[in-house]
C-alpha cells in the first residue's frame, strides 16, 4: 500500500505552488497526455469565506491547477454543492480571485451516469465526469463532521452524487452511522481517485462541518495515492484511532483493505484537536426503540435567534422531516434519520446537533465506567 506524505505548509501562493507540484509528481503515477482533461475535486459544501476553513482553500485549489497547465492538462475543477450554485461559492470562498487568468473550467456536476457500487446499494448515479475521466486529483478540507466524525479523502467524494440526491441516498443509507460509511466506501472505490490531496493547513474541528465548526491552525498537507491510507494518517493527527473512523471501518470490513494503513506522522500530533459531540444513532433492545430515539438520542436543535427561516434545512432533508414555525423551523423527531444534513448546509449556524438530558448523562456515566473498568 502507497505510503503517504505529511508536509508542513503554508497559504503561501509560490511555496503551495512547489509543495503541491512536488506530492502530485510523486503521487500521481502516470504522465499526464497533453491536452488530457484532469478532474481536481475540492470540498466546495457552501459558500464561505477562506478564513471560515470550511471549503478547500483557494490557493490549494490553484497549485493542483497550476500541476495540470505545466503537465499539458486541462483542469475542469467540479463539485456538487450541498448549498448554493458553484458559481456563488466560486465568488465568495475567494477561487475568482486565486485562479484570475488561468485556463480552468469550473463547474458543478450536473449529469449522473450509473454504477453498480455493491450490495446492499446497488446502481447509484456518480457525476458522469468523475466516471470518465483518468486522472482525479482529490482536495479535500481537513474537517469533522457530525456524523462521520471526520470529513477526509473518501468524504469528500461523496460531492460525486448529483444535486438533491445526495440526500435521497441519506435517507436509503438510513439511520446507522456504519451504514452510511459502507455508501461513502463504495463511491469511493467506484471513483478511484488517482491521488488524495487534504489541505490541512487550517482545519475544522468542533460540529463541522459546516458554519458550526471552529477554524483550527494545523499547518500540514498530506498526499498519498491510496485514499485510506491518507485518511488513517489524518485521523492519526487528530488524535483519532483511525479504526474510530467510519469509513476506514466500513473499507475494513467491505475488504478494501486488509488492515488498518500504518503512515507517518508529524512531530506534532493534535491530541486536542477537538471531535464532534456524537451520541449513538440507536441503541437498546428493539422493543423499546422508539422510547429511546425520542428521549435518550442526540438531535438536531434550532436557535430562533440564529434562523433566518431561509428553508435551506426544510429543502434539503431527505425525509421531511423539518417544517417552518412563525419563529424558525421544527423538527419532527420520529421521522428524523439523525443525518444531520441540516446542521452541515444552515448558512447562518443556527442548527446545532445536541444530547438530550438522559442522553447526556448516560454518556458521562459510560465514560465514568470505561474509566473504572
Amino acid at each position: 500500500m502507497p505510503t503517504p506524505e505529511i508536509v508542513p505548509s503554508a497559504y503561501d501562493q509560490t511555496l503551495l505552488t512547489r509543495q503541491v507540484g512536488e506530492l502530485l509528481d510523486r503521487h500521481i503515477p502516470r504522465a499526464i497526455t497533453t491536452g488530457e482533461r484532469v478532474l481536481i475535486k475540492p470540498n466546495l459544501l457552501l459558500a464561505a469565506p477562506p478564513d471560515k476553513a470550511i471549503l478547500t482553500h483557494p490557493l490549494v485549489v490553484r497549485a493542483a491547477a497550476a500541476w495540470v497547465l505545466d503537465h499539458g492538462g486541462t483542469p475542469l475543477i467540479a463539485d456538487s454543492p450541498a448549498v448554493g450554485s458553484v458559481e456563488k461559492i466560486w465568488r465568495m470562498g475567494g477561487f475568482q480571485e486565486a485562479l484570475k487568468g488561468m485556463p480552468v473550467e469550473v463547474k458543478g456536476f450536473e449529469t449522473a451516469a450509473p454504477i453498480d457500487i455493491g450490495a446492499p446499494f446497488g446502481t447509484i448515479g456518480l457525476a458522469a465526469e468523475a466516471l470518465k475521466t483518468q486522472t482525479i486529483i482529490n482536495l479535500p478540507k481537513f474537517k469533522t463532521h457530525a456524523m462521520m466524525t471526520l470529513t477526509l479523502g473518501v468524504k469528500n467524494l461523496f460531492g460525486c452524487v448529483v444535486g438533491f440526491e445526495k440526500p435521497k441516498w441519506h435517507a436509503r443509507a438510513g439511520i446507522q452511522r456504519d451504514q452510511f460509511a459502507r455508501l461513502l466506501v463504495g463511491i469511493a472505490e467506484a471513483i478511484r481517485p488517482t491521488v488524495t490531496l487534504v489541505d490541512a493547513i487550517t482545519g475544522l474541528e468542533g460540529q463541522g462541518p459546516g458554519k458550526n465548526g471552529t477554524p483550527r491552525p494545523m499547518g500540514f498537507l498530506v498526499a498519498g495515492a491510496d485514499i485510506h491510507a491518507v485518511d488513517a494518517a489524518c485521523a492519526r493527527m487528530a488524535g483519532l484511532a483511525p479504526e474510530a473512523l467510519p469509513t476506514l471501518a466500513a473499507a475494513l470490513t467491505l475488504g478494501h483493505i486488509q488492515a488498518i494503513p500504518n503512515a507517518p506522522l508529524p512531530e506534532k500530533i493534535f491530541s486536542d484537536f477537538k471531535l464532534p459531540t456524537q451520541s449513538p444513532v440507536t441503541f437498546g433492545p428493539p422493543f423499546m426503540k422508539d422510547l429511546i430515539r425520542k428521549h435518550m438520542v442526540q438531535r438536531p436543535v434550532v436557535n430562533p435567534a440564529a434562523c433566518k427561516k431561509c428553508n435551506q434545512c426544510l429543502t434539503y432533508c431527505p425525509v421531511g422531516a423539518i417544517t417552518e414555525t412563525d419563529e424558525a423551523v421544527a423538527f419532527d423527531l420520529e421521522t428524523c434519520i439523525r443525518c444531520y444534513c441540516c446542521v452541515e448546509v444552515c448558512p447562518h449556524a443556527a442548527l446545532t446537533a445536541v444530547d438530550t438530558r438522559v442522553g447526556h448523562w448516560l454518556q458521562k456515566a459510560k465514560k465514568l465506567a470505561d474509566r473504572v473498568f
